[in-house]
């Protein structure tokens, strides 16, 4: 109770607080001066006792015991918290500092042009031990600072870092800014000064991470010690990357402008300053660079007027673009190395290389391509290509109408990998690829159509009506080559001797039939007009769901019908066709390296059936020329009209067990007319013979293989076929008598595709799909016919 005493304790107040209390609170016989008491004593102030303010303890708050031996007063909660605090801060202070002393004092400045030169990205031939090209290479020539322009130095300046006569190198807010926008998962930021892109070209990866702007920073301000301005602009200058392949200003002068650094203009050093931030974005050759480009010119400008390098009236003049002149390409891209090293590109961009990295980043990339096959396809065309005919005119009008391209794909089966190509013309005269271009495959693409119908319940022995003209259910009459009929033939027989008519009444009997041969195509290798992730290119054009699609209609590359093809030699297994296999860093850092992804396409039975009819048209079919291979082979020949009805291109595609090569002749923009042009204008001639003298050469010193048997499978859609048949009724058509043409293959039937509105070379799609006879299913055999059956036209035979 208030006012009552305790033995130990001062005398009772009554109540009344003292008159001067004490000045840390009241305290008994050896309170500490702190004011908290622990032991004997009470009191007013901080006293033992229970510790409730108005107890009989007193309004201080205790324990209410007496310990043996009395302790110091408890610091606050936050006090501690503090003190922890403040403690580990300067630990890790001294820490950090120590790290960034050694790690200051054992880092060493690179030297410029030798840490440069290991930037050079080289392309390598697949081993990775031939050099097959590279990117960026210049025959640089470093200047000094005296020798770069004013009006550069100052443009650059604007450009890239306004603060740079008078920072230290680094920029702590752009460093933080970058952290903070890394930590929450945003897109990454740089925000660089010039001294810290030095660096970074000179020494550092291109990844944006905390750990390289550490050693960034470091070694800016070490360059910023050790080096004056002059110095580090004078470097910078001389190793940045200004895009088209050049590094250093006075490569990038003579790639934009075919000068000297020396006699650049205000307009034309703003316009390198500008293209530094991103030289793709600003790449003046495209309408959205040239845009870009603008909006970036007038910032430099803009900034130089700021700065007082230049006066308004100066910037006013200088407003507009300057002049842009042609530069003729390095022979580094000359011949078929640019078809090549374009292919490389695109690839690395696909998979997300970016611009710097490619140009610049010293990268190794190992190919898949062979200098063997590359070898074998230019010369195999060269043996071939006819007399008194040229890949390229430089009148416009001449190559448009009159040169003849040929394009060669040859992809591994096992592997997807596209060992060797031939792209037409120098890569120097035309960048365009014929071995990727969009061409109309022709009846090479019933192959797909032979694979589906094997898919979906037909078999090789099944019969179809071979006679010409075939009238389709909405009308529209299409015709074999020359109007030759055939009479009712097998499925094999159709496809030995590309038979369109017995093609067309395949895909208009098949339920969806157009849909389903799409669906083999893309199963096997061929992108849709949408496109995806694989092929090369990664799209193709026209290959639309109606009859004409079983006949070639649509447009491909040679590349993905190589690719295709090769996945019917390697049992219905689709690999997709790739270019680069294996990249690293300059450090030997592996970036990437293409895995095996094997996708089944196609039953293996079906695979081997269709494989065997494609083996046909070699032995005995359009495809003959391809038996001085001399060893096992399949293949298809295909020739497509134009709008006009005029051929417009020829093919041969075929493979071994272990090449697939595709090969087309196609004039001026790939829709002129082949036949009147061409002394033979049929797959089975130029196309085949090209072939052969590809593969003889690819396959030098190859083991000869065999194809697996064949399985014949059974028909499962109750249609007649060799082992049990039935004419049907005949419809009111031409006679069936063969009318052979006067041509050098008359057994060559080609597409000769009735008109259609949107692709006036295909048929017309029919309203509904006709549905194949009720009939019982075909009985059980062991192999294909070895005549015709009864009430068959006799085979009129090959020559002609």
């Amino acid at each position: 109770m208030p006012g009552k005493r305790r033995a130990d304790g001062p005398a009772d107040t009554g109540g009344r607080r003292p008159s001067t209390p004490p000045r840390s609170g009241a305290a008994g016989a050896g309170a500490p001066r702190g004011g908290r008491p622990t032991g004997a004593g009470s009191g007013p102030g901080r006293a033992t006792g229970t510790g409730r303010p108005g107890g009989p303890s007193g309004p201080g708050r205790g324990k209410g015991t007496t310990r043996g031996k009395d302790k110091g007063p408890k610091r606050p909660w936050w006090k501690r918290v503090l003190l922890w605090g403040t403690t580990s801060f300067l630990v890790l202070a001294l820490i950090a500092v120590g790290t960034f002393v050694v790690a200051y004092q054992t880092t060493e400045i690179p030297d410029p042009n030798a840490a440069f030169q290991t930037q050079t990205t080289n392309i390598y031939y697949a081993g990775g031990e031939q050099e097959l090209g590279s990117f960026a290479t210049q025959n640089r020539e470093s200047i000094s600072f005296d020798e770069m322009p004013e009006v550069v130095r100052d443009a650059v300046v604007a450009a890239e870092d306004r603060t740079f006569w008078t920072n230290r190198g680094i920029d702590p807010r752009g460093i933080l800014r970058a952290a903070f926008s890394n930590a929450s998962g945003n897109a990454t930021q740089g925000a660089s000064t010039i001294t810290q892109q030095y660096v970074k070209i000179l020494y550092l990866s291109q990844e944006r991470t905390l750990t390289r702007k550490a050693k960034e920073a470091i070694l800016s301000l070490k360059i910023q010690r050790q080096l004056s301005k002059e110095q580090v602009l004078e470097g910078y200058l001389n190793t940045i990357y200004f895009g088209r392949g050049a590094y250093g200003i006075e490569a990038a002068s003579q790639a934009y402008f075919a000068k000297s650094a020396g006699d650049l203009s205000l307009g034309e050093a703003a316009v390198l300053a500008s293209v530094i931030n991103n030289p793709t974005k600003h790449n003046p050759d495209t309408e959205t660079g040239r845009t870009n480009l603008e909006n970036r010119y007038a910032y430099v400008l803009a900034g130089m007027v700021e700065a007082g390098d230049i006066s308004q009236d100066d910037a006013d003049a200088a407003a507009e673009l300057p002049t842009f002149p042609e530069i003729e390409e390095s022979d580094t891209y000359g011949g078929q190395r640019g078809h090549a090293l374009k292919l490389v590109r695109d690839e690395l961009e696909a998979l997300g290389f970016s611009a710097d990295e490619i140009d610049g980043g010293g990268l190794q990339v190992e190919t898949t391509l062979t200098s063997q096959a590359m070898a074998a396809a230019e010369q195999g065309v060269a043996d071939e290509y006819p007399e008194g005919f040229f890949p390229y005119n430089e009148d416009e009008a001449q190559n448009a109408a009159n040169s003849l391209h040929v394009g060669v794909a040859m992809v591994e089966p096992s592997t997807g990998a596209l060992r060797g190509f031939y792209g037409g013309q120098d890569y120097l005269q035309s960048q365009i690829n014929w071995s990727t271009a969009l061409v109309q495959p022709g009846s090479t693409f019933k192959a797909f159509a032979v694979a589906a119908a094997l898919e979906n319940g037909y078999s090789l022995r099944d019969y179809f009506d071979g006679n010409s003209p075939y009238e389709t259910a909405d009308g529209s009459e299409v015709e074999n080559q020359g109007n030759r009929s055939y009479g009712r033939v097998t499925l094999e027989r159709a496809t030995e001797d590309s038979i369109n008519t017995a093609f067309l009444e395949l895909a208009e009997e098949m339920e969806d039939g157009p849909q389903k041969i799409l669906d083999t195509a893309e199963a096997l290798g061929m992108p849709s007009n949408e496109g995806g992730d694989f092929g090369i290119p990664t799209n193709s054009r026209g290959l639309d769901t109606n009859l004409g699609v079983s006949l070639g209609s649509g447009d491909v590359s040679a590349v993905n019908m190589a690719a295709a093809y090769g996945s019917i030699a390697n049992g219905g297994v689709y690999n997709p066709v790739h270019v680069v296999q294996r990249v690293t860093d300059r450090f030997g850092t592996v970036k990437y390296e293409a895995e095996s992804a094997p996708e089944r396409a196609i039953s293996e039975d079906v695979a081997a059936d269709t494989s065997y009819a494609l083996q046909q048209v070699v032995q005995s079919g359009s495809g003959s020329a391809a038996l001085a291979l001399d060893r096992p082979a399949a293949g298809k020949t295909g020739t497509a009209t134009n709008d006009k009805g005029e051929v417009s291109s020829s093919w041969y595609v075929g493979y071994t067990p272990q090449l697939a090569t595709a090969v087309t002749y196609t004039r001026g923009d790939g829709r002129q007319q082949l036949e009147g042009f061409l002394p033979e204008f049929f797959g089975g001639s130029f196309p085949a013979r090209t072939w052969t003298s590809v593969m003889e050469r690819a396959l030098e010193g190859t083991e000869e293989l065999d194809f697996p048997d064949p399985v014949f499978l059974e028909g499962e859609n109750d249609r007649p076929n060799a082992d049990d048949y039935t004419p049907p009724p005949t419809r009111d058509r031409a006679p069936s008598t063969p009318t052979p043409t006067e041509t050098s293959e008359p057994t060559e039937t080609e597409t000769t595709e009735p008109t259609q509105p949107t692709q006036p070379t295909e048929p017309t799609e029919p309203t509904e799909p006709t549905e194949p006879p009720e009939t019982t299913g075909p009985p059980e055999t062991t192999g294909p016919p070895e005549t015709e059956p009864p009430g068959l036209l006799p085979d009129p035979g090959n020559g002609q």
